[in-house]
């Protein structure tokens, strides 16, 4: 095993709804209701596809919203980014995969263009050799095509690479083309034991 590659959302950082509406309303109503439209799957899978932008979201938002609503939605929709939560103790677990294991980390994550255009303002993203967005490339998992895509663009052979995402379903799509896979439960501890135990049989 020679590469490494996380999701985002629930494995390095969690993506909680509930909490980035709560950062700006009180009311339990509205804030209900703000993250049942704001975060509609609906509009959500269309923005990991790279199929809807962020002028779209905001005008269908709007339609469901009543019009009181609509400055504090834009700010949870524009502001998401800053308020996603490192998962307690990975930022550590990847300085020392790199530091200790000299392997390559990458990330591959479904996730909107407005992403991908901030990325370089993620913290934990510094530590990562090379992100892969499905918005821009335009594949998402756990389709297999995306897979590939990620070992031609990062150049790694899907046999030396380890998949790490929260979702079986990404898992499976992993390894139907080659690709090992670890599915994460919010147990970063007990990740680490993993790895390391299959690094250290490597040497």
């Amino acid at each position: 095993m020679k590469n490494i590659v996380f999701d985002f959302g629930q494995v390095l950082v969690h993506f909680e709804p509930a909490y980035m509406v709560g950062r700006y309303v009180s009311d339990p109503d509205d804030a209900r209701l703000l993250e049942t439209v704001v975060f509609d799957r609906l509009y959500w899978d269309r923005l990991d596809a790279g199929t809807m932008s962020d002028g779209e979201l905001i005008s269908a938002v709007r339609e469901r919203l009543p019009e009181r609503l609509w400055d504090v939605a834009s700010r949870i929709y524009y502001e998401w980014i800053y308020n996603i939560p490192e998962t307690e103790g990975m930022r550590e677990l990847i300085a020392e995969l790199k530091e200790n294991y000299n392997v390559a980390v990458f990330l591959l994550s479904n996730i909107s263009l407005y992403f991908a255009r901030h990325a370089h303002e993620i913290p934990i993203l510094k530590q990562i050799d090379k992100c892969i967005f499905s918005s821009v490339c335009g594949m998402v998992k756990p389709n297999a095509d995306i897979f590939r895509h990620l070992c031609i663009s990062c150049g790694i052979d899907p046999h030396e690479t380890l998949f790490v995402d929260d979702r079986a379903e990404n898992i499976e799509g992993a390894r139907s083309v080659g690709i090992d896979g670890y599915c994460f439960d919010g147990n970063t501890a007990r990740l680490r034991a993993y790895l390391r135990e299959r690094l250290e049989k490597r040497a």
